[in-house]
């Protein structure tokens, strides 16, 4: 390479400002409901209004009649789609895919119409005018252990049941028992940029302009539900205002705006509104988890029990795994573990951040505070006690497992020392104060990916990936990461992502996004380096390879290693005993997550998730109206969620972390910083008032009814 090159050091590990960020702040980031296009028409979906039953009829003639109103498309005149793929990844399509296929109503807010005008305002001001009659049935929506349809999780991915010892006879044996059950409220993502697609057709080919976390899942469903050749859909996504899950997969707007734009033959655009998103674009089921733990009297776990409950769509499976992080964490020579599951007449949940995990450390780092408290140890004490040295049930040794560095350096700079155990004692004026912590976890994966490094006549590099930013900066990463494999400047390298004819790409989800690309980055720079090492000038139209990494992210996907990040988090609060306010006075969170690209974006990574486990464990709550079967308040008036008054201080900062086993260094940060977090809080908020706080959000009335002692 050149002198400048050989000069160059290293990119990963320095802090680094945006490559978009001035973009993004001008004005000139375009989003994908802000692209203009030629002859542009514009969608607004209808929504039922009843819980279960049936479209009886549609008046389509006034609204047709409107000023700028182009079609109206529902069960009656819709094109025909199929739904009977499974995508190897993701599995099945979600029924909402099949749009207008049928007149069945199996929840509140499934997509019935879509009304299409020559403007945004004539299409939303139709569609409110539609007028749906329906044949209404009666609706079940309330989630209950007692429910009768209560059935086990299936699959190979995240069993319903794992079991290993006589659990029984080890609670029996037991000196020291928590018993106790938790629940979680049901959450919903509501990125900043609401959903928005805009669909067009030329011939047989349909070219998407999208907001999503993955542009080849996208195209991949859209092919599938069309019937077209894979390459036939070209789907392009440039940047992305959020999505926490729910822009990870294919939904109802992209195939109501690609089958529009097919019946008009012009492109069509399909915005959704923030009450749309409640019931179209997944959200984070309700829990109602119950755990037992059993110890001797020095808080070593003898036996672990952790059932969890969530609710899922009569029209497809989709199960919150909370047990997932108890089945790896802690171990007892009796571990059983469920994830249930009921089908209710409600939209079907999804991928939210930190699955399974966020709600499932609430009740599992919930009870071990618990445990501790019976125990008579300090809580940081009593999971030091219990570290496995392997995987509890799989049994498989950890690659690298650091939670135990998390808390100590999280304790000495929390000054977790200095903390009276007893509860209720600490006083500052009219607020009772308090401490708490909590362990996370997160699984470690890598995905196959594919991408091409072009060395340019200007000495410069493009490096194109079909890889998705939502916001968090994965742009910047893989330009850092790339340059240091090129050994050069930042500067010298452009990444271009988000389209699908860049090749397939890993999602951006599960915390594998940046991990998995930048793996297919490596590959593709170092089969480029070998060639330009044969000493030959690059031509003008430049040097380009391309690689992939389909058989090494397989074999290390399935390798013989536990592989996770991890993660300890401390939270001070207090609490106003006459109103039952609780606020969070300062968090930090310590994490073990390998190799970090970009200090600053991961620090806000992290950060935002623990601010988004304040909302969680004092805010969110979706309410859920059992008379009629819908959402009460599904915007931003009704939905609460944590405001910049209610963030403090937080702190966030990472381990040395090596793992010399793993090829990729990179562990994958995404989601870490919401797990734990949510427990963290509550038990501060027990330390704080001697009260135990078991149901999430903490709201003012329950702590003003907790009962003492309970």
């Amino acid at each position: 390479m050149s002198t400048a090159t050989e000069a160059h050091g290293k990119a990963i590990g320095v802090p680094h400002v945006r490559v978009e960020g001035r973009d993004k702040v001008t004005g000139a980031a375009r989003y994908a409901g802000e692209v203009p296009f030629p002859d542009l028409a514009h969608g607004w979906l209808v929504l039922s209004t009843v819980a279960r039953g049936r479209v009886r009829f549609i008046d389509t003639a006034p609204v047709l009649g409107m000023p700028g109103v182009l079609a109206v498309l529902h069960h009656g005149n819709a094109l025909p789609v199929d739904i009977s793929w499974v995508d190897p990844q993701l599995g099945p399509p979600d029924a909402t895919l099949g749009v207008f296929q049928q007149d069945l109503v199996p929840y509140a807010g499934w997509p019935v119409a879509l009304v299409v005008a020559e403007t945004s305002e004539q299409a939303r001001e139709a569609a409110e005018a539609l007028k749906v009659d329906y044949d209404q049935e009666a609706h079940d929506v309330a989630l209950s252990y007692d429910h009768p349809g209560v059935y086990p999780l299936v699959g190979p991915l995240r069993p319903a049941t794992e079991e290993k010892g006589d659990l029984a006879a080890e609670l029996a044996a037991s000196d020291v028992v928590v018993d106790a059950e938790y629940a979680t409220g049901q959450g919903h993502h509501n990125p900043m940029e609401p959903h928005a697609v805009t669909a067009r057709w030329e011939g047989d080919r349909l070219e998407v302009l999208d907001s999503n976390q993955g542009s080849p899942f996208v195209a991949n469903a859209l092919a599938q539900t069309f019937s077209l050749e894979p390459t036939a859909v070209r789907v392009r996504t440039e940047h992305v205002g959020g999505a926490f899950g729910s822009k990870s997969q294919a939904r109802t707007h992209h195939v109501a705006a690609a089958m529009a734009a097919r019946i008009l033959d012009r492109p069509v655009r399909v915005v959704l509104t923030r009450r749309q998103m409640f019931s179209l674009t997944g959200y984070r089921s309700a829990t109602i988890q119950r755990i037992r733990l059993g110890a001797n009297p020095e808080g070593k776990l003898r036996a672990v029990e952790h059932r969890s409950l969530c609710q899922t769509s009569t029209t497809y499976e989709y199960v919150e795994a909370s047990t997932m992080m108890t089945r790896m964490m802690y171990d007892a020579d009796a571990h059983h573990t469920a994830n249930l599951a009921v089908r209710l007449d409600v939209p079907t949940p999804g991928f939210m951040r930190a699955p399974g995990e966020a709600p499932g450390s609430f009740a599992l780092e919930c009870a071990m505070d618990e445990l501790a408290e019976k125990c008579g140890i300090d809580p940081i004490e009593l999971r030091l006690r219990n570290e496995p040295e392997r995987g509890p049930i799989s049994g498989r040794e950890y690659s690298a497992r650091n939670v135990v560095a998390c808390f100590r350096e999280g304790a000495r700079r929390f000054g977790w020392a200095e903390r009276d155990p007893r509860p209720g004692v600490r006083r500052e004026g009219r607020w009772l104060l308090g401490t708490g912590t909590a362990a996370a976890t997160y699984p470690m994966h890598v995905m196959p990916s594919s991408a091409s490094v072009t060395a340019n006549a200007d000495a410069t590099f493009t490096v194109r990936i079909a890889a998705s930013d939502l916001g968090t900066g994965a742009r910047t990463a893989l330009t850092l990461a790339a340059a240091d494999a090129l050994e050069v400047a930042p500067e010298r390298v452009r990444v271009e992502i988000g389209d699908t004819a860049f090749g397939f790409a890993m999602v951006a989800a599960a915390s594998a996004g940046t991990r998995s690309w930048v793996f297919a980055i490596r590959k593709a720079v170092a089969q480029l380096r070998e060639q330009l090492s044969q000493g030959a000038a690059v031509p003008p139209e430049g040097v380009t390879v391309m690689a992939n990494t389909f058989a090494e992210a397989g074999a290390l996907h399935h390798d013989d290693k536990e592989r996770h990040t991890y993660g300890a988090q401390f939270a001070e609060v207090a609490v106003d005993p006459a109103t039952g306010e609780v606020r969070v006075r300062r968090m930090l969170g310590m994490f073990a997550v390998g190799q970090i690209i970009n200090p600053l974006t991961a620090r806000s990574q992290f950060i935002g998730g623990m601010t988004w486990g304040i909302s969680m464990a004092l805010h969110e709550e979706a309410a859920l109206d059992e008379a009629t079967g819908s959402l009460v308040g599904a915007d931003f008036a009704g939905y609460h969620i944590s405001a910049h008054a209610d963030v403090p201080a937080i702190e966030a900062d990472w381990v040395d972390d090596p793992d010399p086993g793993d090829p990729v260094g990179i562990k994958g940060i995404g989601e870490i910083g919401n797990v734990g977090a949510a427990a963290a809080i509550a038990n501060a908020v027990w330390h704080a008032t001697g009260v135990r706080q078991r149901q999430l959000p903490i709201r003012p009335d329950r702590v003003l009814l907790a009962t003492p002692g309970a």
